[in-house]
């Protein structure tokens, strides 16, 4: 998660860097929003965008991102602009519109009702926003399945008192138990033991006590539901604070003045008063994606994505359902689910955040949720809707406006995009047409697994010796790692360049016959430069050609992979320093691209880059 603060100088680029797809990547962006900037957005004021003068003789020293704390001790601000709220406020919103971000979360408001107000300030959170955190915090999380929770459509509340318990112990005895790659988050950690506990299947859950997500009656479920866990793991934390210790940060005064602890009854709070509390924060809400999915529940608190949906094979498109929902079509011989079976795109954005608000008054920490909208949602009713998260508690808000990002994880439809005739779109203009065999693929983006398995092919090219991955996925070609030259060398970039585009096209969509590496091999095979290695079909042309090659080797099944047998090099002789590798061909490594002549011959001698070839030198 990248986050900037909303008087930052640089927070108006910030807000809009994802609008240019690829310029930021593997994160998420959030601005923290105060309730002052928030008061200025109702009110109609001037916003100054600030930051400390780091001219002051302390500044290396004090300055810790805090800027209530630095003013604070009267140190000197200077603002480099003064703008309307509303503008910013509106570009936050139109930005969050087109491409899904910047969230939101809603900082000061976080600070006011943590538990940690008094000694650790939360200052950000982990990348999908459930985990408020300080310096050098850590996160510890777990989530229990709700959906295993119901007998003869009733909640089983004992069980569930049961489980949160042992769920509060385990991952506070986690704490102790990790090994910490940093002494300062070890030291964060036991000073304040903050953990984690959510839960995943409530969309499931509900659909067994049919009631339908997002209704009234479900804000009172989980108004009901959500206070039950936290009384229970609160309880918990005192218990075995009476047994091991409270947290060393612990004051019992200053805690219970936590916004949060404030909303519990009497019992809780006098348990804390004369037990203790062992952990800081002991409740969130994670998204559960891999771990929802792979227990086959509803992940989160969302809703299911949709109960039948299109997955992509090599084979075209399968239909698949949720199983709750085949289950219920099965048993009951029908073929409409009834309307307690809602979707996230059955449900409006509002439903969204008014169920987030509902859940966010019991969890100390925050909640990981996307209020998903239509495609044709309005700015206007994106800006309603992340006023209405802040004046329901939220702590943050995003929004998936429908269509908004050229890749969506999930989709409901079998879509095929239709041309109009006349219409000639970007693309087409730029790129070449395609043969009749070379029709566009779908724009269904495949991320990568945690764990693949392929080969490493060792290959000689013009460039040096080449070790070239190809990674497989469903017994296809997923990704290629093309390593040439040394770590800091252009030949280096361009061939890491190479393998990233290569695995980027095996990735992005499938076409009808499946073939996609047979064509990525069609196009990059028989590429040449000014010279070639070996001869015959052990040629290689190219560092192109050999990623080709090494595709198609795997494709075949060739183990006995052929290679150049010779290093000579088919280009005007340079004066070289032969080397003899390990199968005793004199071959030449270490060589760059030289900026002059373009051949394969610069190298680096006597603090200095020069050309072989041409005498090109990087010093004069």
């Amino acid at each position: 998660m990248l986050m900037m603060n909303d008087w930052h100088p640089d927070v108006l680029e910030f807000i809009t860097v994802k609008q240019n797809m690829g310029l930021i990547t593997n994160a998420n962006l959030s601005v923290c929003i105060s309730n002052s900037f928030m008061k200025a957005v109702k009110e109609d004021l001037d916003w100054e965008l600030r930051f400390p003068d780091t001219t002051d003789p302390e500044y290396d020293e004090i300055w810790d991102g805090n800027m209530e704390k630095w003013v604070e001790l009267g140190k000197p601000v200077r603002v480099y602009k003064t703008i309307r709220a509303r503008d910013m406020w509106h570009t936050i919103i139109e930005s969050a519109w087109k491409s899904a971000e910047p969230g939101v979360v809603f900082m000061e408001y976080y600070n006011q009702m943590s538990n940690s107000w008094y000694f650790n300030p939360i200052i950000c959170t982990n990348p999908c926003g459930e985990q408020g955190l300080p310096g050098w915090g850590v996160c510890n999380l777990s989530a229990i399945n709700l959906s295993k929770f119901t007998k003869d459509g009733e909640v089983d509340w004992a069980n569930l008192s049961t489980t949160v318990r042992h769920s509060v112990r385990f991952l506070d005895n986690v704490v102790d138990a990790t090994p910490y790659h940093f002494p300062e988050n070890e030291a964060n950690q036991k000073n304040e033991r903050r953990v984690g506990l959510g839960t995943m299947g409530l969309a499931e859950m509900m659909i067994n006590l049919q009631i339908r997500y997002g209704s009234p009656e479900s804000l009172e479920f989980l108004d009901k539901l959500y206070n039950f866990i936290a009384r229970e793991a609160y309880l918990a934390s005192t218990e075995i604070a009476a047994e091991k210790g409270s947290f060393p940060a612990f004051d019992a005064d200053l805690f219970l003045q936590s916004g949060f602890m404030k909303q519990f009854d009497d019992e809780v709070r006098d348990a804390v008063k004369e037990r203790g509390m062992r952990n800081v924060t002991v409740l969130t809400q994670a998204p559960t994606g891999s771990t929802g999915t792979m227990v086959g529940t509803s992940t989160g608190i969302e809703p299911f994505y949709a109960f039948e949906y299109y997955r992509q094979s090599r084979l075209g498109f399968d239909k698949q359902y949720v199983p709750i929902a085949k289950s219920w079509l099965e048993e009951n011989e029908a073929e409409q689910l009834p309307d307690y079976f809602v979707s996230a795109m059955d449900l409006s954005a509002e439903d969204h955040v008014r169920v987030q608000g509902a859940i966010q008054t019991w969890v100390d920490s925050s909640i990981s949720k996307t209020a998903n909208a239509p495609a044709d949602f309005s700015v206007e009713e994106t800006k309603a809707l992340y006023e209405l998260a802040f004046d329901l508690g939220c702590k943050g808000v995003t929004i998936y406006r429908d269509g908004s990002r050229d890749v969506q994880v999930l989709t409901t439809k079998n879509e095929e995009k239709k041309e109009t005739k006349g219409q000639e779109s970007k693309a087409e203009k730029i790129a070449p047409a395609t043969d009749l065999d070379e029709t566009p693929p779908t724009k269904d983006y495949r991320r990568r697994p945690l764990r693949l398995k392929g080969a490493t092919y060792k290959m000689k090219t013009p460039l040096g010796k080449a070790y070239i991955t190809v990674n497989e996925v469903d017994g296809a070609p997923f990704e290629v790692i093309v390593n040439v030259g040394k770590a800091g060398s252009d030949v280096f970039a361009m061939s890491e360049a190479l393998g990233r585009v290569s695995t980027l096209f095996l990735r992005f969509g499938e076409l009808p016959d499946g073939n996609k590496a047979r064509l990525l091999i069609k196009h990059l095979k028989g590429i040449g430069g000014s010279g070639a290695v070996g001869f015959g079909a052990n040629r290689v042309d190219s560092i192109p050609d050999a990623v080709a090659k090494a595709i198609e080797f795997y494709l075949d099944g060739d183990d006995e992979t052929p290679v150049a047998s010779t290093s000579e090099i088919q280009a005007p002789p340079v004066p070289q320093t032969d080397e003899r590798d390990e199968d005793g061909d004199v071959y030449r490594e270490g060589l760059d691209l030289c900026p002059e002549c373009g051949a394969a011959a610069l190298v680096a001698e006597e603090g200095c880059k020069h050309c072989e070839a041409c005498g090109y030198s990087r010093c004069s």
